[in-house]
């Protein structure tokens, strides 16, 4: 592996925060890494979108549920927590879940009444800032309705970036690179963009398999430095497999096709 900054922090024992659009993200995208600096130093995984909603549920929610083998936002996330913290745990990593609704659930705040609110009963997606998944969800643009949610969320990244207490050092501070447009990583990207932090983004698999990263967003941020990551890819199976309500469909069989892990950085990330 090339000496490059970023390897040599992992190796110095330089704390490690994840940011994790959902509850699977950090594991699937950094789990190798994470599981390698774990041996050197603190690694914490910050899952940003942890929760569900009641219904009525828009109809590619009740798809997403479907697939997740339940028909209760509410109850899968619950599911999804535990699974996120089994895993993590064993891995001996620190989590931490931040309460914020998952995009496919989230709602408008709207102040209309009573014919208003009957009529998003029969039409939830009248009422849901994302109301399909592939031309909204995953279009790869964020909603006007989401901007206190991005404020928020770059306020928590640059309180996440401040130095560790116990070793008194800025925490290496990784978000994703959000690789197939959903809108959840690209909040998460734009949060740790507009942050004001160093920060290294990485490859969100599996839609790094399949798909480009954006370009515009690579240059803009000058992230010439690249690192393909390889040490502990053998036992990433496992802990991906952990995440049973995702995994039985993301990966029929059991097979999980991975490769390198990918991290840019500018040449001031690191």
């Amino acid at each position: 592996m090339t000496a490059d900054p970023f390897s040599t922090a992992v190796e110095k024992g330089v704390p490690l925060v994840v940011l994790s659009p959902h509850l699977d993200d950090a594991v699937l995208s950094c789990g190798a890494l994470m599981a390698h600096t774990r041996q050197h130093a603190p690694v914490t995984v910050v899952t940003l979108f942890t929760t569900g909603a009641p219904p009525p549920y828009t109809l590619s929610a009740r798809r997403f549920l479907h697939l997740s083998g339940m028909r209760d936002a509410e109850e899968l996330y619950a599911a999804r927590r535990a699974e996120d913290r089994d895993v993590l745990t064993a891995m001996g990593i620190t989590w931490r879940h931040m309460g914020l609704t998952e995009g496919l659930f989230r709602r408008k705040a709207l102040r209309g009444r009573g014919a208003a609110r009957g009529l998003s009963r029969l039409l939830p997606e009248r009422e849901h800032v994302y109301p399909t998944y592939r031309r909204h969800l995953a279009a790869g643009r964020i909603s006007p309705y989401d901007g206190d949610l991005l404020r928020t969320l770059t306020r928590t990244v640059r309180s996440l970036a401040a130095p560790e207490p116990s070793v008194g050092a800025r925490p290496l501070l990784l978000a994703p690179l959000a690789i197939g447009g959903h809108v959840d990583h690209l909040l998460v990207r734009t949060a740790a963009e507009t942050s004001r932090r160093h920060v290294v983004y990485y490859g969100d698999f599996p839609y790094i398999r399949h798909e480009a990263m954006d370009t515009d967003f690579v240059r803009r941020n000058g992230l010439r430095e690249e690192v393909t990551w390889t040490t502990g890819l053998g036992a990433k199976s496992a802990a991906i497999l952990g995440y049973r309500t995702q995994s039985r469909a993301m990966f029929p069989g059991g097979h999980v096709p991975l490769g390198p892990e990918l991290y840019l950085f500018s040449e001031t990330s690191s």
